[in-house]
């Protein structure tokens, strides 16, 4: 069922249907990947949508709410705080944001950098929080895009187990533009059962969004971060 804009539809009722359909793709999915359901996790990108929309998931049972901008993101964990989200930072993080992050955020997918891990770490402490971290890759070998290079990513899983305040939690990528995903995805796997190989704790895989989550959920994706297909064309954010 096509999802509903407009006319005298609720925006409940469009939430609703739109997490319906996103819901019956990762089910698909993982029947034809001889997997449970419940083995992946759906982050609602929320980036551009408003607080008022995180309330409608919370009360349609999601729990896990990405984001990628500081800016946005500490307004509406502010805003919700009465909400028993985990709050996933799935974007591009400049050190001068870390210390907003480590406040709210339980997971950071973006770590890509010695760094910015050492920023956290610090940050973490002194907020008294443990962060999650993920190691972005950069599937494509090109840093300059986000995430580390594969041969990189081994050290980087290290320094963050390593840090204090800092959880190695798994893994995320994005497959990279004009390649076929499954064979991205395939990749990634492969880096996450290195990762695992020496943390056996670091078991999140994050890949797949709107457009590929299927092919993620194939490869082993633990997380997929759907943002249009769950909640519509992107609004502008004002504050």
């Amino acid at each position: 069922m096509a999802i509903r804009r407009g006319g005298d539809v609720s925006r409940e009722q469009e939430i609703a249907a739109g997490l319906a359909e996103v819901e019956a793709r990762i089910a698909r999915a993982c029947r034809a990947a001889g997997r449970e359901r419940g083995e992946v996790t759906l982050v609602a990108v929320t980036k551009t949508y408003p607080s008022s929309d995180i309330r409608i998931l919370a009360r349609l049972g999601v729990r896990d709410i990405g984001e990628n901008r500081d800016q946005e993101a500490s307004v509406k964990a502010r805003e919700c705080a009465d909400l028993p989200l985990t709050w996933h930072f799935v974007g591009q993080l400049q050190t001068n944001k870390v210390r907003s992050v480590a406040g709210y955020a339980h997971l950071v997918h973006s770590v890509d950098r010695s760094r910015l891990v050492q920023a956290l770490s610090r940050a973490a402490e002194r907020a008294g929080r443990e962060v999650g971290c993920l190691v972005q890759v950069a599937l494509d070998d090109d840093p300059a895009r986000g995430g580390a290079r594969p041969v990189d990513v081994p050290r980087l899983a290290d320094e963050i187990a390593g840090s204090p305040g800092l959880r190695l939690a798994g893994v995320m990528a994005v497959a990279p533009l004009g390649e076929e995903p499954g064979k991205a995805f395939a990749r990634l796997a492969e880096l996450a059962r290195a990762v695992q190989a020496s943390h056996p704790g670091a078991t999140i895989v994050s890949a797949g969004m709107s457009g590929d989550l299927d092919e993620a959920i194939a490869h082993g994706a633990t997380h997929v971060r759907v943002g249009t297909a769950l909640l519509g064309p992107r609004k502008l954010f004002v504050r």
